[in-house]
C-alpha cells in the first residue's frame, strides 16, 4: 500500500510517497505554488498516478498541542483532497520536523541558503516516516 505525506506550505508544499510496502518514506518533492486550487489539482493528479490508498498530512501544532489558524488551513486542504480524490487523509502531528530537516540538510553539507528548496520535501519524507514507524508498531 502505497502513502503519501505532507508538509503543506503556502509558497511550497513538500509531498514524500512510500515503496508499494509501506515501509520506507521516498520519492521526496515539492510542489512550489501560492495557488490553492492548483495545488490541489497537482496533488489529486499525484495520488492518482502513485495510486495513493493513504495521505497522511502534517498537522502543525504549537508546541504546548494547540491548534491554530496553520492547522485548520491544512484540515481544509486535506478536507478538499479527500472529498477529491476519496482516499482517507489522516493528521500527524509535525511539530519539530522543519527543525529536523534543517538540521538533515545542514549535516548533509547543503548551504543553508540552499535548504529552502528541500527542507519542505525532507520535512514531507519526516512526516510520513514517522506515520509509517507508527503503524508497524502497532501491528
Amino acid at each position: 500500500m502505497k502513502i503519501m505525506g505532507i508538509d503543506y506550505g503556502d509558497a511550497r508544499t513538500g509531498v514524500s510517497i512510500s515503496d508499494p510496502t509501506g515501509f520506507l518514506a521516498g520519492s521526496p518533492q515539492v510542489i512550489s505554488t501560492w495557488n490553492t486550487e492548483k495545488l490541489l489539482n497537482d496533488l489529486t493528479a499525484l495520488v492518482q498516478k502513485e495510486k495513493i490508498e493513504e495521505i497522511v498530512m502534517g498537522l502543525p501544532k504549537n508546541m504546548n498541542a494547540t491548534q491554530g489558524e496553520r492547522a485548520e488551513k491544512c484540515k481544509a486542504l486535506g478536507a478538499e483532497l479527500e472529498a477529491r480524490t476519496g482516499v482517507p487523509v489522516i493528521y500527524w502531528d509535525e511539530r519539530r520536523t522543519t527543525i529536523e530537516a534543517h538540521a538533515i540538510l545542514h549535516a548533509s553539507g547543503k548551504k543553508q541558503k540552499k535548504h529552502k528548496k528541500n527542507v519542505d520535501a525532507v520535512a514531507a519524507s519526516l512526516i510520513l516516516q514517522g506515520y509509517l514507524d507508527f503503524k508497524r508498531m502497532q501491528k
